[in-house]
């Protein structure tokens, strides 16, 4: 399992509502891609104020890649006026408090739920 952080910088005066109403846009997209297990979207805040992220889990970097093609990149190119920063991380383990759960991965992606402490 592989995280996927995808970071790119929004043009000056972008607001979070504008924002809002292109993620609305786009939902339906990313909730019918067979390989997406979770997309956060992400909206920065402080020091990241003018930046979008989007943090995604995938069972590889393939799944992540063929989601994200030179189309995909363009069109993040022509809604924000630069090309996103992409960076793989491999999911190590997830702590899940909302569902009391904690998943480790080993290095061929199979999951085994630990017990909670």
């Amino acid at each position: 399992m592989i995280v996927e952080l995808v970071t790119f910088s929004f043009p000056d005066g972008h607001t979070r509502e504008q924002e809002l109403d292109a993620v609305r846009g786009v939902v339906g997209k990313w909730a019918a891609n067979p390989d997406l297990v979770r997309k956060h979207f992400l909206w920065g805040i402080g020091d990241a104020a003018g930046t979008g992220a989007g943090f995604y889990i995938w069972p590889s970097i393939e799944a992540a890649e063929r989601a994200h093609n030179d189309e995909w990149r363009e069109a993040v190119k022509k809604r924000t006026g630069g090309y996103p920063t992409i960076r793989y991380f491999d999911l190590l383990t997830l702590v899940d408090n909302e569902r009391g759960a904690i998943t480790e991965w080993d290095a061929n992606g199979k999951a085994r739920e630990l017990e909670t402490v």
